[in-house]
């Protein structure tokens, strides 16, 4: 630890560093609370607790234990490495050591995090002294392995993706362990938000349906890292009551979390460093200093980017690269590869890793010092969740965020206050979304008749009559029953909009090898004919993108060039559910139909990041029906009023300006990523006649984004106002407004107009 202190020493008296340092803030070490071991705690488990230096729990574990003995759904809500694991485990163990026949499943949103609870379980709880069969199942379990563990398996661990596509399906296999299910954990519960929490809800009546078939009625333990609403959000998934537990009781060491700024390279049109060299350099400045850092990125590329630059700055033949190993980690990776990282770090091999927001969970990384955020990671939650992978041992930690020009950064980086005073923010879902549930309503036919006037969540039988009409299943004798000859599930992914994945192929020399796997809509921006595609510091050339049979072939190469998409969209309303009157002008909710296309790619420089040229991109476009609010700017209301008050040249730009910076800034409202909603902008919108935002949700069907929108429309221009008020730029950057001019040509006066027009629309509102 004395490499971090006297890095943190360094910096504090580096005048350089510290001029782009807008707060360094200090949270002082806490002490924990501690309780006794329960009097009901069975020997054997507080023997085996004992043996590993665990004489007392912590409270919040005390409360857990107690709160699932009375038989409550539990929701335990504590920071990164605060002991979440016992809250679960040690109910669990107590219940399956006194009752032979009960069973648990565990439910854990990445294979890596459960094969990572596997190990915690076997290697230091049970210490082998207690019979109970723990076993994982999901894509990676060979076969006879999956037969032992449905017979045998005590605790089954798992992931949502083979409860929904392997386990329930094939239910009439594990009647022993249905019919005996005490207990669902579902470890970091924060992550069923939007899309994929509404999956996950429609999931949870999939198997509370089964197991009551089988006579079971399993309690429900929860975990989750910091949020807004993680109570509301745990009974909206299991549609039940629940105790919530959130008094942490675990001590914790010290920890600098620390906001930069990249400094200014031209001042007049506020370009700043980029964070992708930034963090490079601020990480092997720790990596040398005998730092074990970690490093968030927020795209593949720039993982792999960072990764590769930071392996550069070290490369060194008579060192052996300082003795310092750097991998990167993101998804798409073989699950050998993901394993052979992880292990390297629990060991010490690998000193410094850069990640997306694969390593954000609790899996086991071993004991880092300091986490470098590359970005702002979307939400305050997420920001809190990447900064606590460092410091897992109540030792002094650092964490570093460095903002990337985009607006939302911007505005964390000069609001520190908003950051740090501010609650995480809260989660949602939409578990009766149409298309989700319908798909939903699909694997459940298939799995048992559903019955006339049965509910899942609510009353179901229009949705069940419409698929009747389709085909898919048919009404005999009061029940619905599966009619296709397919398999519902293997239809349907609960994480994106396609179940559709391209395999990426290495054809160098003959190889044809695997090397890593993408979803459909990011290989078609990531995997077009002739892009550079990253894997772990090499390059490839993608040679032939083949969607039909959802193969990619690609070569090495040495270029020194990446590849980046463009897209190009066009959005048509195609059914109006209704219009009201919101911050002084008219917003319209409905359905529309987006088609976007991957039409050129642009070649950028390692390094400078450069421009060095165009391609062209041959690939069919994609369509999407989903829902929208659209902000329309009528001379009738009040900003509409002030909208018309601009000069004429000077409209286009605005109404652009204002779209990125709601793109921008929504999503620190919503809890989402900026990609999953979409934002277009309309001049004079062909439908409406008047000058129009649209706000969509970039998924088939809607996810209810688009409405969360029109809820918070008021603080989200409030802070898009701010924003743009609080930039230092002189007429408008990237940081704020945006880039600068587009077909139009340039307009003297950016950011004076758009600050204008905001304050006379949003002060006109304010007043009526």
């Amino acid at each position: 630890m004395a490499g971090l202190e006297e890095a943190i020493g360094e910096l504090e008296r580096d005048r350089e560093f510290l001029a782009q340092v807008t707060r360094w803030q200090r949270i002082p070490a806490r002490e924990g609370t501690f309780e006794p071991f329960p009097q009901s705690l069975d020997p054997r488990l507080a023997g085996i607790l004992s043996r590993r230096g665990i004489t007392r729990l912590y409270s919040h574990q005390a409360e857990c234990f107690r709160s699932v003995a009375q038989g409550n759904n539990t929701v335990v809500v504590t920071p990164t490495a605060s002991g979440k694991t016992l809250c679960y485990n040690l109910p669990v163990l107590q219940a399956l050591l006194r009752e032979p026949e009960a069973r648990a499943l565990y439910l854990f949103p990445t294979k890596a995090l459960a094969q990572d609870q596997q190990s915690e379980l076997n290697e230091t709880v049970l210490a082998g002294e207690v019979g109970i069969h723990i076993a994982t199942y999901d894509g990676d379990t060979p076969g006879s392995v999956r037969v032992a563990a449905r017979d045998g398996g005590r605790i089954i661990i798992s992931n949502p993706d083979m409860l929904h596509a392997g386990i329930l399906p094939n239910h009439p296999k594990w009647i022993k362990f249905m019919s005996s299910l005490r207990f669902v954990v579902i470890d970091e519960i924060h992550m069923y938000r939007g899309v994929f929490g509404s999956h996950m809800t429609n999931l949870i009546r999939r198997l509370k349906r089964i197991v009551r078939f089988y006579g079971s009625n399993p309690c429900f333990i929860c975990c989750s890292a910091t949020i807004g609403n993680p109570l509301e959000l745990a009974k909206r998934v299991l549609e039940e009551d629940a105790v919530l537990v959130d008094r942490n009781g675990a001590p914790s060491g010290e920890k600098h979390v620390v906001f930069y700024n990249p400094p200014l390279v031209d001042r007049v049109q506020g370009i700043r460093r980029g964070v992708v060299l930034e963090s490079r350099k601020l990480a092997a400045r720790l990596l040398t200093r005998g730092v074990k850092t970690i490093v968030f990125s927020r795209s593949r590329v720039r993982t792999e980017l960072i990764a590769s630059y930071i392996n550069e700055s070290l490369a060194s033949v008579f060192t052996d690269n300082h003795r310092i190993r750097v991998e990167s980690y993101r998804g798409g990776y073989l699950p050998n590869e993901r394993r052979a990282i992880e292990q390297g770090l629990r060991s010490g091999a690998i000193q410094g890793v850069v990640s997306t927001n694969a390593l954000e969970l609790g899996i086991d990384i071993g004991g880092l010092d300091a986490s470098v955020l590359a970005g702002f990671p979307g939400s305050i939650s997420s920001s809190w969740q990447q900064a606590g992978r460092a410091g897992r041992r109540s030792a002094v930690s650092l964490a570093i965020l460095i903002a990337s020009s985009s607006p939302l950064d911007q505005y964390m980086v000069t609001h520190p206050d908003y950051f740090f005073s501010r609650s995480p923010e809260s989660a949602w879902v939409d578990p009766d979304n149409p298309y989700i549930l319908a798909d939903h309503l699909k694997c459940a036919a298939f799995e048992l008749p559903v019955k006339e006037g049965e509910r899942l969540g609510g009353p179901v039988d229009g949705v069940l009559a419409l698929l009747e009409e389709s085909g898919v299943v048919r009404r005999t004798e009061g029940a619905f029953y599966w009619s296709e000859r397919s398999y519902p599930a293997e239809q349907v992914s609960l994480r994106s909009a396609s179940s559709e994945n391209v395999v990426i192929i290495d054809e160098t020399k003959g190889r044809n090898a695997v090397i890593g796997e993408m979803d459909r809509p990011s290989a078609k921006e990531l995997l077009f004919d002739g892009a550079v595609y990253l894997h772990r510091g090499a390059q490839f050339m993608v040679k032939k993108l083949d969607l039909e049979n959802r193969r990619c072939m690609v070569e090495e190469s040495e270029v020194n060039y990446y590849t980046d998409a463009i897209v190009k969209t066009d959005i048509k309303v195609l059914q109006k559910d209704g219009e009201v009157e919101r911050l002084g002008i008219r917003v319209l909710s409905g359905d529309v139909l987006v088609r976007s296309q991957v039409a050129k790619f642009k070649k950028l420089k390692f390094h400078t990041h450069e421009n060095v040229g165009y391609g062209e991109i041959a690939l069919p476009e994609e369509q999407m029906h989903t829902r929208s609010v659209v902000l329309e700017l009528g001379e009738d209301t009040p900003g509409g009023a002030a909208f018309a008050l601009l000069p004429a040249p000077a409209r286009e730009e605005v109404v652009a300006d204002i779209g990125t910076l709601v793109k921008n800034v929504a999503p620190l409202f919503l809890l989402c990523s900026s990609s999953d909603i979409g934002v277009s902008e309309r001049l004079r919108d062909p439908l409406l006649g008047v000058p129009a935002l649209y706000v969509y949700d970039r998924y088939p069907g809607g996810t209810g984004l688009s409405e969360g929108f029109l809820d918070r429309i008021e603080p989200i221009m409030g802070a898009v106002r701010d924003l743009v008020s609080a930039c230092a730029c002189e007429d408008g950057c990237p940081s704020c407004i945006g880039p600068a001019a587009r077909d139009s040509g340039p307009v003297e006066g950016r950011k004076k107009t758009v600050l204008g027009f905001l304050a006379a629309w949003l002060g006109a509102a304010r007043d009526g």
